[in-house]
Order: structure tokens, then C-alpha cells, then sequence
């Protein structure tokens, strides 16, 4: 059964997303009204997945998910904000956040995404990709800057900054998606990135793929 911390200063949204989550069969092993809460309450109970919201008293989500993120790098976060500004995911992004929801989705949507997630994917709401699709589509086109990746490296990161999952990566490409998660790895690597969404940002800010 997958584990989840809530994190969020708001006590109804807390109770709302905790009957939803337990109806759904997931084990809420804690709560946090602030991101200083959050952290300690990772260290105690250790869950799969936290639920963290931005704005947060004592210490901002942000912070707590960096701490979070060096003290349990096993611990997946996905942020449910009510902010879509493209730097608040830049900075999650970097601070570790491996999925991003408003508060606008409805509750099943954030299911789902807290399924996914707690899955292994990476996640982003359809508002949030909007609003950072709009951050890098200023003209002039960034100048493309020497790749650190091979041809097939960069054709592959292309795919999955077009939404494309590993499988259908596989698939498109007619390679295994063994294969497929070696070549993410080399990624990652080059591009001191841990995670798709960071491997994306970065190949965009160096001109290697297009976000269309």
C-alpha cells in the first residue's frame, strides 16, 4: 500500500484529500501545516509520497522539498499549488519535485496524478506545461549551444519533452524500453539532471530540443 504525507496549511483541503485518498486505498501516515512540519514528519514516518503544497508558514514548500529531497531521496514529491508561475516549478523542479498539480484539478485528476506518481512518472498539469511552453516560446529562438548528447540521445529527450512515456518512446523508436531507460540514464547524466523534467529544462535552456 502506498504511503503519503499531506502538506498543506489549509486543514479542510487536508481532511477532503485524506478521505479521497483512503476511499481510494492509500495509507495517510501523516499530516503537515507547514513545510518545517513536513520535513520532521518525513524523517518519522518515511511515506512514498508527499502531497506539498507552496505556500506554507514557518518554512515555503519549496524549501521543505529540498530538505526533503537531500535528506530522503527516495521520497517523491508532487506539488499541488495554487501558482502556476513558470520560475515556482523551475525551482521545485530543482528542488527536487517530481510532479506538479493546481488547485484547480479536480479531485480525480490529483488521484490519478498521486497514482502516477507514487508509479514513477513525472507529472505535470496541463496549466502548468501551458505556462512554461509559454516561458520558452520568446522569440528569438535560444541560439543551440554544443550537445552533450548523441543523436539518438537527443531524439529520444525530444519524444519526452513531447509527452511521450518510456514505452511509447520504445515503441516509436522500434528499441526495448530497457533500452530506452539506459539512454534517459546517459541523459541524466550529461545533463546533471535527476529526473525527466529537469533533463527537458536543461536541453531547452541549451537550444537541444524544441517544446512545441
Amino acid at each position: 500500500m502506498t504511503t503519503v504525507l499531506l502538506a498543506d496549511d489549509h486543514q479542510l483541503l487536508r481532511q477532503a484529500l485524506r478521505h479521497a485518498l483512503e476511499q481510494d486505498g492509500f495509507d495517510v501516515v501523516a499530516e503537515a501545516a507547514d513545510g518545517e512540519e513536513a520535513v520532521r514528519l518525513v524523517a518519522d514516518h518515511t511515506p512514498d509520497l508527499v502531497v506539498m503544497d507552496l505556500s506554507m508558514p514557518v518554512l515555503d514548500g519549496i524549501e521543505a522539498t529540498r530538505m526533503i529531497h537531500v535528506r530522503s531521496p527516495d521520497v517523491r514529491v508532487l506539488v499541488l499549488t495554487m501558482h502556476d508561475e513558470p520560475a515556482l516549478v523551475v525551482d521545485a523542479v530543482d528542488a527536487g519535485a517530481v510532479g506538479f498539480l493546481t488547485k484547480g484539478s479536480s479531485m480525480q485528476e490529483v488521484i490519478t496524478a498521486i497514482r502516477d506518481v507514487a508509479a514513477g512518472e513525472i507529472l505535470v498539469s496541463a496549466e502548468i506545461a501551458a505556462s512554461m511552453l509559454d516561458e520558452f516560446r520568446t522569440p528569438p529562438p535560444a541560439p543551440r549551444r554544443p550537445s552533450p548528447l548523441t543523436p539518438r540521445e537527443e531524439e529520444i529527450l525530444q519524444l519526452v519533452a513531447n509527452g511521450r512515456s518510456t514505452t511509447e518512446v520504445a515503441r516509436e523508436l522500434f528499441i526495448s524500453a530497457k533500452t530506452v531507460k539506459n539512454h534517459l540514464g546517459s541523459i541524466y547524466a550529461k545533463l546533471d539532471a535527476s529526473d525527466r523534467t529537469q533533463a527537458v529544462l536543461s536541453a531547452v535552456r541549451l537550444g537541444i530540443v524544441n517544446i512545441h
